[in-house]
C-alpha cells in the first residue's frame, strides 16, 4: 500500500506492507487525513514522544471506512464510516484501537471528518476536564488560530464561558477569530496584551488559560490569570524553556496543568474519547462544533500540503485525500 514515510532522505510516498489488526485494533481504509504541527516536525526527523525516526509512517488523524476487525474489537463493524487518531495515518490503511475512534456523522464528508478527532479530544480534555471551565467564567486561548485553538474557543462558548479571548500574532487571522467564538482577539507578541486582558476582566484576569504557546509568554500568562485561576499547558510552539516567575505563580495561587497524549495509556485515551461522545457529540453531529477546511490536497501532492502548512498562512485545517 502507499504510505508517507520518513526515510534517510526525508519524507516521501513509499510502498509498505498493509497492516493486520490484532486484539482490539481496527483496520481502516483511509479516505482523508488531517495535518498537524507535530507531523511537520516529524517530516524533519524530530521525535514526537516515542514516535519518529527512519521508517516511520507519518500522520496522526484520519477518516475512512472500517475494513477489518481484530478479534477483540467491539462496538464497530466492517463498513462503518469512522474518524480517529493514532500513529501511521498517512497511508491507504491504518490501525486504530476500537476505543480511539468516532463514528463519522452522516452529514459530514470524509474531508470534514478528518479535521476533528485531535481538536475535539485535545480541547475537550483541556477546557472541560483539566480546565474545569464553569458557566460564566472567562477563557484565554493562546494560539487560537490553529485548528485546535479554534475548537477550544468553540467548546468554551458551548460550555457557557462569559468571555472568550483568542490570541494570534497574524493580523488577518485575528480578524477572523470572532467567527469561532472570540469576544476579544489579542496579539501575544504585543507587550501590552496582558493589560488588554486585565481591562476586559475588570482587572482580575481570566479564570482559565489554554496555552499552546508557552515559551516567552509563560510569565505574562501568570499575570493575566486571576487568583485561583488555571493554566493548562497544551502546546509549546513558542518554546519549551523559558523564565518562570515562581513567586507570581504562588501569589496568584494558580493551578498549572501540563497535558499531552504522548504519555497517556490507551485506557486514558479511551476515556477521553468516551467523554467527548458523552458530553459534546450532539454538537458535533449538529455541526455546531466544526473547523474550517483551509485547503484539500491529493495524497500524491502531500509534500505541497506540508509546504502550505510550513508557510503558516492558513486558518483551519489542511487535509490530504486518498
Amino acid at each position: 500500500m502507499k504510505a508517507y514515510v520518513y526515510g534517510a532522505q526525508g519524507a516521501a510516498i513509499t510502498d509498505v506492507a498493509k497492516p493486520t489488526p490484532k486484539g482490539t485494533q481496527v483496520l481502516v481504509r483511509v479516505r482523508a487525513c488531517g495535518l498537524n504541527r507535530a507531523d511537520l516536525g516529524m517530516t524533519k526527523g524530530h521525535a514526537h514522544g516515542a514516535a519518529g525516526g527512519v521508517g516511520t509512517v507519518l500522520g496522526m488523524e484520519w477518516a475512512g471506512e472500517v475494513a477489518e476487525l481484530g478479534p477483540d474489537a467491539k462496538s464497530i463493524k466492517v463498513g462503518d464510516r469512522v474518524m480517529g487518531s493514532g500513529a501511521a495515518a498517512f497511508a491507504e490503511y491504518t490501525l486504530a484501537d476500537h476505543g480511539r475512534l468516532f463514528h463519522a456523522p452522516s452529514n459530514m464528508n470524509f474531508d470534514e471528518a478528518a479535521t476533528l478527532p485531535i481538536a475535539l479530544t485535545t480541547m475537550h480534555n483541556a477546557v472541560v476536564t483539566n480546565g474545569a471551565l464553569q458557566p460564566g467564567q472567562s477563557v484565554l486561548v493562546q494560539g487560537a488560530s490553529s485548528g485546535v485553538g479554534l475548537m477550544a474557543m468553540q467548546i468554551a462558548k458551548l460550555k457557557g464561558a462569559s468571555l472568550v479571548i483568542g490570541s494570534s500574532t497574524d493580523a488577518a487571522r485575528r480578524e477572523r477569530l470572532k467567527e469561532f467564538g472570540a469576544d476579544l482577539a489579542i496579539d501575544s507578541s504585543d507587550p501590552g496584551w496582558v493589560d488588554q486582558v486585565l481591562k476586559a476582566t475588570s482587572g482580575q484576569g481570566v479564570d482559565l488559560i489554554v496555552d499552546q504557546v508557552s515559551g516567552q509568554v509563560a510569565n505574562q500568562n501568570l499575570a493575566a490569570t486571576k487568583v485561583l485561576g488555571r493554566i493548562v499547558n497544551v502546546g509549546r510552539l513558542g518554546g519549551t524553556h523559558a523564565d518562570f516567575n515562581f513567586d507570581l505563580h504562588a501569589a496568584r495561587r494558580i493551578t498549572y496543568v501540563g497535558v499531552t497524549f504522548r504519555t497517556r495509556s490507551i485506557e486514558e485515551i479511551r476515556t477521553i474519547f468516551a467523554e467527548v461522545k458523552r458530553d459534546i457529540w450532539e454538537s458535533v453531529e449538529s455541526r455546531t462544533l466544526r473547523l474550517p477546511l483551509d485547503r484539500v490536497f491529493a495524497f500524491d501532492d502531500i509534500d505541497a500540503a506540508f509546504a502550505h502548512m510550513e508557510a503558516n498562512k492558513h486558518l483551519g485545517k489542511i487535509v490530504v485525500t486518498l
